[in-house]
């Protein structure tokens, strides 16, 4: 099975910056797709960025500029760097991971983290 860990998250003020991370673990063959998604209360979880295997990435138009999504192939880990917060970027993040898992056909797999609170107030 393949798992997910995710650290960073807390409070932080209006304007101030706060780094998400993640780290995959498990019978990973490959990682094809790392994104990070939120849910604030009251709304429906929303794809916030994506990094494919290759480094394009994509960002929902409401952090483009704000936030920047990373991974390290080596560590199996995807980061989030949220600079310039926004109250409305309060929300619960969730991690997600793609791609193929060891053994038999190799199956596709799609792994969640456990969720980390991100809030932004003064």
């Amino acid at each position: 099975q393949v798992q997910l860990v995710e650290s960073g998250g807390g409070l932080v003020q209006p304007g101030g910056s706060l780094r998400l991370s993640c780290a995959a673990s498990g019978s990973i063959l490959s990682i094809n797709v790392m994104g990070w998604y939120r849910q604030a209360p009251g709304k429906q979880r929303e794809l916030v960025a994506t990094i494919i295997s290759g480094g394009t990435t994509n960002y929902v138009d409401s952090v483009k500029g704000r936030f920047t999504i990373s991974r390290d192939n080596a560590k199996n880990t995807v980061t989030l760097q949220m600079n310039s917060l926004r109250p409305e970027d309060t929300a619960v993040y969730y991690c997600n991971i793609r791609g193929r898992r060891l053994g038999g056909n190799f199956d596709e797999y799609d792994a969640w983290g456990q969720g980390t609170q991100v809030t932004v107030s003064s």
